[in-house]
């Protein structure tokens, strides 16, 4: 499963699209080519003389028009017109940069349209002298006009040109493509993604399930988009969209074309344990009605612009919600999600981290000297079916032992358990080699892990999460973190809600 992210955030949670295309017959760049068209337009109207001769690199002396157009825009003398053209200029100025040009525009909105800190001074003296209730409140009111930097009220005007929502979301992508440590920059993001924030509450999305009678040019999207098993074709499309499959999808009134992320999902009988019954068009479907779970296999986040900011949570909770109230057979509701960074935490993890003695021993006569990693990364091993049966019990009770490590904050290490577990779910299942596609196979050695999100439990789950940091995992997980130089059982939460239709097993 992927989002926002990556797989799931965003990388993780993905394909992240931290550059819109150049090539113009891509989505992206057709609509990017229209939308230039369109402020170009507006600008145009204003004759604006800063406009000519626009350097990509933005050079100091277009950095010194541009600067100054962007403070006339700000005061508005011209009236709300003109600074509506001005505004569609600056963009059009913005969508000509190149790469060092950007960056080059960012640092300037950073440095030089941040907060006024002389005028934040004067309204904190303003607030500690009120006295009267009315004079408070008239303080805190312009203290909060005041914490607004000049950078975010031109932000804002880019919102009202037209697709500018689509615009502020590609020009974050854009930011976070420099991947900055600098402190102003990332005050800069901080803003871009209150903004968004504000702008993509899910009370202003609406959901909507994607079937084969979807427009075209939304269906062609979701091809493009698809970032955790890729669609092979339009009959492969088809095989996700109708008879046991579901695909649903969040989308924002300002772009009421494209979906902010979708998710995937199998109906089937019993708790899926391998991907490629799930992908495979020739395997014959499940009537819904005789489906017993719901599967979510593949969640995308489409666009880079809006790492950070979460939908997949809601999204899952009411697809449940959803498919529950619609099919009334269905008893139990999972993902079978990929473990991203698996591979690269066993070359740092010695065994004797996460095995006993006797684990150890018989991880060492599946490979010289424990060397998983090396084992692991020259794929015929899977060829080897006696190495393939020794590798099977230390790498499952590593992978269990890997979904349960945090980082310094406390949280998961895994960004996908990060998401599943802060949504309610728990760890119920890893299953070996259940995607033996080079991809998965190098990120985690083929194994992928069951979130279950167990309706009556999803509530107290999150909360524990949220609160205590506490992981729940079913009670064969618990069993597999036995072990180890650390007590990992004692991180965790163990559920006492039996799944009603698996039961823990090593080999699906």
């Amino acid at each position: 499963m992927a989002e926002a992210s990556t797989e799931h955030v965003a990388p993780p949670l993905n394909r992240p699209r931290t550059e819109p295309s150049s090539d113009q017959s891509t989505l992206v760049g057709r609509a990017l080519s229209r939308w230039n068209r369109a402020i170009r337009d507006i600008a145009a109207s204003a004759r604006l003389s800063f406009l000519s001769g626009v350097d990509p690199e933005l050079g100091a002396d277009q950095a010194d028009r541009l600067r100054a157009e962007m403070r006339a825009c700000l005061e508005a003398r011209g009236g709300e017109v003109l600074a509506r053209a001005q505004a569609a200029g600056i963009a059009a100025v913005y969508l000509g940069l190149s790469p060092t040009g950007r960056a080059r525009f960012f640092e300037m909105l950073a440095a030089e349209f941040a907060v006024e800190r002389a005028e934040v001074d004067r309204a904190i003296a303003r607030y500690q002298e009120a006295a009267g209730e009315a004079d408070k409140l008239a303080a805190e009111r312009a203290l909060r006009r005041a914490l607004v930097s000049p950078g975010m009220r031109l932000l804002t005007k880019f919102n009202a040109l037209p697709e500018g929502t689509r615009f502020l979301i590609d020009m974050r992508a854009h930011l976070l493509a420099l991947n900055s440590r600098d402190p102003r920059l990332q005050a800069l993001d901080a803003d871009f993604r209150h903004l968004l924030a504000t702008w993509f509450d899910v009370g202003f999305l609406r959901r909507a399930r994607l079937t084969w009678d979807s427009p075209a040019s939304l269906l062609e999207k979701i091809i493009e988009y698809e970032a955790v098993h890729e669609i092979s074709s339009w009959q492969d499309l088809h095989h996700r969209l109708d008879g046991d499959r579901r695909c649903y999808a969040f989308f924002h009134p300002s772009l009421p074309d494209e979906p902010l992320i979708f998710l995937q999902v199998a109906l089937v009988e019993g708790l899926a344990g391998q991907v490629a019954p799930l992908l495979d068009q020739d395997v014959p479907s499940v009537l819904p009605g005789r489906a017993d779970t719901a599967i979510f296999y593949s969640i995308t986040s489409t666009l880079y612009g809006l790492r950070g900011i979460s939908f997949g949570n809601f999204l899952i909770k009411q697809v449940v919600d959803d498919l529950a109230r619609d099919l009334p057979n269905l008893k139990q509701f999972a993902t079978l999600s990929p473990m991203p960074r698996l591979r690269a935490w066993l070359e740092d993890e010695p065994p004797g981290s996460w095995l006993d003695d006797g684990q150890q021993r018989a991880l060492l006569a599946a490979v010289p000297a424990a060397d998983v990693s090396a084992a692991l990364a020259d794929p015929g091993w899977l060829q080897d079916p006696a190495v393939v049966v020794l590798l099977e019990e230390p790498l499952v009770r590593a992978a269990a032992r890997y979904l349960t490590v945090r980082d310094a904050d406390g949280l998961p290490i895994d960004p996908v358990a990060r998401f599943h577990l802060g949504n309610g779910a728990r760890i119920e299942r890893i299953n070996w080699l259940a995607d033996r596609s080079p991809r998965r196979l190098a990120q985690s050695a083929g194994l992928m892990v069951n979130y279950l999100y167990d309706r009556p439990e999803i509530e107290q789950n999150h909360e524990a999460f949220a609160r205590s940091q506490l992981i729940t995992v079913a009670p064969a997980i618990h069993d597999l973190l036995k072990g180890g130089a650390d007590n990992a059982r004692a991180e965790v939460r163990v559920s006492r809600r039996a799944s009603r239709l698996g039961r823990m097993i090593l080999r699906p």
